[in-house]
């Protein structure tokens, strides 16, 4: 399949949904087991001090808030979520939206993990796999379920944009 204005869009809208689908799922983890999810302001903080050359925390939840650090922190992680699915569809020459397969999807989903276990949580002061937070072992499963959920509204956001835009494969 060609990579086409297209199929970047139905990338987009796959990153845009699966993100929902993910927000949704920690929102529940939140709400039925008192699970607490990223809170995407201080992603917010963390990216808002890269330019002051600051890219490691002890804690960022110590390090010095910065304006606008809630609406950057979210507009990053949607941003995220549609640079991880351009990947996936790149990665698939196309072939994620022209034949959406559940488990190649979840796969794809899964390896995003080492993102947050290797880069963002070392960085926002909670060490590889969260190796530093409180309880360490809930935050890797928590990490490893969201990743997999984020794969799984992949496959259903592809399938949706299939259905709307008909791909062929």
């Amino acid at each position: 399949m060609l990579i086409n204005a297209t199929t970047i869009l139905g990338a987009i809208a796959m990153g845009i949904g699966a993100s929902v689908i993910m927000d949704l799922w920690n929102l529940f983890l939140k709400r039925a087991f008192g699970i607490p999810s990223l809170n995407y302001c201080l992603l917010g903080r963390w990216l808002l001090h890269m330019p002051e050359n600051t890219f490691r925390h002890a804690n960022i939840g110590a390090a010095a808030q910065k304006p606008f650090e809630c609406p950057v922190g979210w507009m990053a992680h949607y941003s995220i979520g549609v640079v991880f699915a351009v990947g996936f569809v790149a990665l698939t020459a196309g072939g994620a939206l022209a034949r959406p397969a559940l488990l190649p999807a979840l796969l794809y989903g899964l390896a995003t993990v080492v993102f947050p276990f290797f880069i963002m949580q070392p960085s926002l002061g909670l060490g590889i796999a969260s190796s530093k937070a409180a309880k360490p072992q809930q935050a890797r499963l928590k990490s490893l379920a969201t990743h997999t959920v984020f794969g799984l509204g992949l496959y259903a956001c592809a399938l949706l944009v299939n259905a709307v835009l008909h791909f062929q494969g």
